[in-house]
């Protein structure tokens, strides 16, 4: 690069030869000797420029708490008003003037990797300490349509878990069953829909996180495309799997929050630049949808029943027998029913575990998006520093625990060619799943594959990493491969299936509904039909 500016070598920011040398050392350079004070030279002056920058007061999108006023900010404690782990913290957050009613008397949580102005942000864990003072796009666009936020969702340890008991806030108890799992690592949004604490809530999804939460609480829940919804605001895991959604009681409210939530903000470099916000009127297309008067709803659509999805050796039977009845449902209903078969399915959660560490520790762990034109946050950024203190290491939970130690086993063994392999096998699994959609409107498959597992109340401390992960084994196997490709995942509650370890516990199980890319609509006006057609309450399997 070309030396802009040179910078003045003011004397607390001369760097010196000694300095210098050390720092080549440790970078495994040699510089000659000849070289030493032309390097400092230009060191010194960067260094300079650099202080120079800290001094500049940062550039944040400004809220206005006069029109966005927020109160009774403060952390739950009883178990009752918790929700049982639902809330990390509890607040009201709402619009004196908002610019629609497409919310209007809807409550609503945020998942605690979201910003929310003036509410601290855990993120699940105990290794930063933040409280943001900026509002995400998606949380103005909520209160601009009248929606009354209620307070902030528990998610699991840095949003690293498929089970919902991670979390510096405490376990997450499933709504069905006492001592269960809701998921994660959307999980107390999760739980405050199915316990009834909120009409709607908004998750955030890198490997299945909105997704699984839903299927195991009995809740609708969308991954939409990949950039659909600004990511502005939210705690980043990895750029190219990022995804925010939003969490419903109801496909009708789903598809009306997605409408509120969506389109491009200017600022999110993952967002389709001609996608205006409020493009595609989701609310009303399905309430329209859903309205036509009919018995086949569904006729002329062609539905993929994805053979691979049903074929991990983990998979539940009678998970499986609920995603092949509600299949059948959707054939009733006037569906083309077609299997697809795609054998790279099978290995693509291998491939996603194996990308997901290299990326997800630097951005995701390390607060270092480099490349990415987002909004940072570089006062939480000071809290984290260039590699994790055994304190902060301790501080996470199993699961990220685990993804620091594999992406720096990874980066030190393999380095960057494993990581670009990864992403190329990545974009020829996207490319299958293209030559899919070529034939059918929609894939299906079951969103996870068993049924919710016991929770450890005690965050797994006695219990040992490899038992506490070895639980979540193959719970991503039809959801993780959906985020490194960018299509859009539905998960649809389709019936109720027995625990595994207690026949008569009756749990809910989802139908993983997933479509073209900016097709999201198509997975909505599925699941509408299904939802208006059937009352997964009242269907047991296994039972």
């Amino acid at each position: 690069m070309s030396v802009s500016v040179l910078g003045a070598a003011q004397p607390e920011s001369i760097v010196s030869t000694e300095e210098l040398k050390t720092l080549a050392v440790g970078s495994g350079l040699s510089i000659p000797d000849g070289e030493l004070e032309d390097w400092s030279a230009l060191l010194s002056g960067l260094n300079h420029c650099a202080k120079e920058i800290l001094a500049i007061p940062d550039y944040y999108p400004t809220v206005d708490t006069t029109l966005y006023p927020r109160a009774n900010i403060h952390r739950p404690t009883s178990e009752q008003e918790r929700d049982f782990g639902g809330w990390a913290w509890k607040a009201e957050v709402k619009s004196t003037a908002p610019r629609s009613n497409e919310l209007q008397g809807k409550t609503l949580a945020i998942k605690d990797n979201i910003a929310v102005a003036g509410v601290k942000c855990t993120n699940g864990t105990g290794a930063v300490d933040w409280t943001p003072n900026v509002d995400a796009t998606l949380v103005t666009r909520i209160l601009d349509a009248g929606g009354v936020i209620l307070g902030k969702a528990a998610c699991e340890n840095n949003c690293f878990g498929a089970v919902s008991d991670t979390s510096v806030t405490g376990p997450v108890h499933n709504p069905y069953a006492h001592g269960y799992s809701t998921g994660g690592s959307s999980s107390g949004s999760a739980r405050l829909l199915a316990s009834g604490a909120v009409d709607m809530a908004i998750g955030a999804d890198q490997g299945g996180s909105i997704r699984l939460p839903s299927a195991n609480c009995g809740v609708v829940g969308l991954k939409p495309t990949w950039g659909l919804v600004p990511y502005t605001g939210c705690i980043s895991l990895e750029a190219t799997i990022d995804h925010a959604g939003p969490m419903a009681k109801t496909v009708q409210d789903c598809a009306t929050l997605l409408e509120v939530i969506a389109g491009n903000d200017g600022i999110d470099d993952r967002q389709p630049r001609d996608w205006e916000h409020g493009h595609v009127k989701f609310g009303e297309e399905v309430k329209k949808w859903v309205e036509r008067e009919t018995d086949l709803p569904l006729k002329g659509i062609k539905v993929g029943v994805l053979k691979e999805g049903f074929e991990d050796p983990m998979t539940d039977p009678n998970v499986a027998t609920a995603s092949r009845k509600a299949i059948e449902k959707l054939e009733k209903l006037g569906a083309e029913i077609k299997e697809i078969s795609i054998p790279l399915h099978r290995d693509s959660g291998m491939i996603w575990m194996v990308a997901l560490p290299m990326a997800g520790t630097t951005q995701g762990l390390l607060a270092n998006p480099a490349g990415r034109k987002q909004l940072l946050f570089p006062d939480r950024a000071e809290q984290v520093g260039a590699r994790l203190t055994q304190e902060a290491f301790d501080a996470l939970g199993p699961g990220g625990q685990n993804i620091y130690l594999r992406g720096v086993f990874l980066e030190q063994r393999f380095g960057s060619p494993l990581h670009a392999r990864c992403t190329n096998l990545l974009r020829k699994l996207n490319d299958e799943y293209e030559r899919a959609f070529r034939d059918v409107d929609v894939l299906v498959m079951p969103t996870i594959i068993f049924p919710p597992t016991k929770i450890e109340e005690k965050g797994g401390k006695t219990l040992g990493p490899l038992k506490m992960l070895s639980r979540t084994i193959g719970a991503t196997y039809n959801t993780a491969t959906f985020n490194s490709s960018g299509h859009p995942g539905l998960s649809l509650p389709v019936g109720l299936v027995p625990a595994k370890d207690n026949k008569s516990v009756l749990l809910p199980t989802g139908l993983q509904i997933v479509g073209r890319k900016l097709e999201d609509l198509m997975c909505l006006k599925v699941a509408a039909s299904f939802e208006k057609a059937n009352d997964w309450k009242t269907l047991k399997y296994g039972a």
